[in-house]
């Protein structure tokens, strides 16, 4: 059965700082499409950020590319198996260089906190109660 797949193209600033800062959250580079513009960190079997050099995330619109430190051009959110490894990432996260938002959610049944990486781009990583989702 076909799994639809989703690329997440992230313009950043350092390649290399960007593939260190993912590959410590426990995330691994594929290198069959990475090379020195681009690199390829795969997070599940169908998630994928592609972290593209400025320049060469430039050739692929006619935007402006926003600095996602200033503002916000979309937020982005993982699944995760439990409230304790939505703590786990957020904080190897901080360790890896990134920022944590101070926004906690927990409504009980579902528990949520997010991240900012080395360039700004937010991750939400977000549990919820499978006895809730499943009715």
């Amino acid at each position: 059965m076909y799994q639809q797949m989703i690329f997440v193209n992230l313009p950043v600033n350092d390649l290399d700082a960007s593939k260190k800062f993912y590959t410590e959250l426990g995330y691994t580079l594929n290198a069959q499409f990475s090379d020195e513009k681009a690199a390829s960190v795969v997070i599940s079997d169908t998630i994928f950020a592609m972290l593209l050099t400025k320049p060469f995330y430039a050739t692929f619109t006619d935007k402006e590319i926003v600095d996602a430190t200033k503002a916000s051009q979309v937020l982005l959110c993982l699944s995760a198996e439990s409230r304790e490894k939505v703590d786990e990432l957020v904080d190897k996260a901080v360790a890896a260089g990134g920022t944590a938002n101070d926004d906690v959610q927990d409504q009980g049944f579902m528990y949520g906190r997010s991240f900012n990486d080395l360039d700004g781009h937010g991750w939400e990583v977000m549990w919820m109660d499978p006895a809730v989702v499943e009715g």
